[in-house]
């Protein structure tokens, strides 16, 4: 049997490693809402908290530990030496992405244009050429209250982005008392999921608040691979003794299914909802007890016994788990989008699904 501080640092280490690091580049004139942006889109009003580097004289990154992604901002073309500006970009630009670390890569570029503004620079469209070169480039029309066709020569003269979407980060209230209410986040998450690369996509997950449905679609994926991989080890099959195979997949999905909602990932929060929620025993993990103890939760299940688990057995133990899980995480960011829930609240939430489901 495996110790459970091997298996809780194992499971962290690899669902770290699979999210990955996603990068974004915004550009904007100022006063085009990017910070605005950046704090509705992304944890932890990076805008605001984020850590801020320069990186050209009009470029600075921002970062946050805890949250899986880097922001180049970009500032400065409204100026007369916007050639200079966008040489300097391209110069990070080409140098991040030759990098064989993928995590240093620049994934996509969002160029943001205000809609009041009702005009397309010729500093976005020298940018938009140039950083279609290297990344793939969406436009972000902020401010949207009223299109009157912008968004049609937007497409026109940005030909090269992959994707046109029309922004309003917070609800503003008009002077009449009219409320417009927020729009355009969800699609802005879909878009750059589109053209990022497929591993990129649980780090853009973890990163932002936009979107829970994105959170719970790239979850469903690491549930699927888990289902999948306890599918075969019950195919062997396991002799009930021996269940302790099923939780480095059961955990490991855990772990991954944490990382992609955003969520601080470390063994006091894991070793929480493996010892609360799913079952262990003293400083070892005991497979049985993981096995009965979501047995006993299941409706149906719960006089299972004897010699093997099968492969669909022990694939529908870990479906109802990873799904039960995403619920749980689910209502959680719905309440409050900023939430940061203990590892006792998790579990305790945890336990209350696994049962009434």
């Amino acid at each position: 049997m495996q110790n459970l501080d091997d298996l809780l640092r194992d499971s962290i280490n690899k669902a770290t490693a699979d999210r990955g690091q996603f990068n974004v580049l915004i550009a904007g004139r100022s006063g085009a809402g990017k910070s605005t942006l950046i704090n509705a889109v992304f944890q932890s009003n990076l805008a605001e908290t984020g850590q801020g580097r320069p990186v050209t004289k009009n470029t600075r990154e921002i970062r946050k530990d805890g949250i899986p992604i880097t922001i180049l901002d970009t500032r400065g073309l409204e100026m007369s030496e916007f050639k200079e500006t966008i040489a300097e970009l391209e110069k990070t630009v080409q140098e991040r992405c030759s990098d064989r670390d993928t995590n240093r890569h620049i994934h996509v570029a969002w160029i943001c244009i205000q809609e009041d503004g009702r005009r397309v620079e010729d500093a976005e469209i020298e940018l938009h050429k140039m950083l279609a070169k290297h990344v793939p480039v969406i436009s972000v029309i902020t401010k949207a209250r009223s299109d009157n066709g912008f968004k049609d020569e937007v497409i026109r003269l940005l030909p090269l982005s992959k994707g046109s979407v029309r922004v309003r980060a917070i609800p503003e209230i008009l002077d009449e008392g009219h409320q417009l209410e927020a729009r355009g986040l969800k699609e802005l998450i879909d878009a750059t999921s589109e053209v990022i690369p497929e591993g990129k996509r649980r780090a853009l997950a973890a990163a932002q608040k936009a979107s829970i449905e994105y959170k719970k679609a790239q979850s469903q994926k690491i549930v699927a691979a888990a289902a999948t991989a306890a599918a075969a080890a019950g195919a062997s099959p396991i002799p009930f003794s021996d269940a302790a195979i099923l939780a480095p997949i059961q955990i490991g999905m855990v772990a991954g299914i944490t990382s992609t909602f955003g969520l601080e990932l470390s063994k006091g929060t894991l070793s929480t909802l493996v010892t609360s929620a799913i079952g262990v025993g003293g400083a070892t993990f005991v497979g049985r007890a993981i096995v009965t103890n979501l047995l006993k939760m299941l409706p149906g299940v719960g006089t299972i016994a004897g010699g093997a688990i099968s492969a669909a057995t022990a694939s529908t133990l870990t479906v109802a788990l990873g799904q039960a899980y995403i619920s749980v995480l689910a209502e959680i960011f719905l309440r409050n989008p900023n939430a940061n829930p203990s590892g006792d609240t998790l579990a305790e939430e945890l336990k209350r699904k696994m049962k009434n489901s």
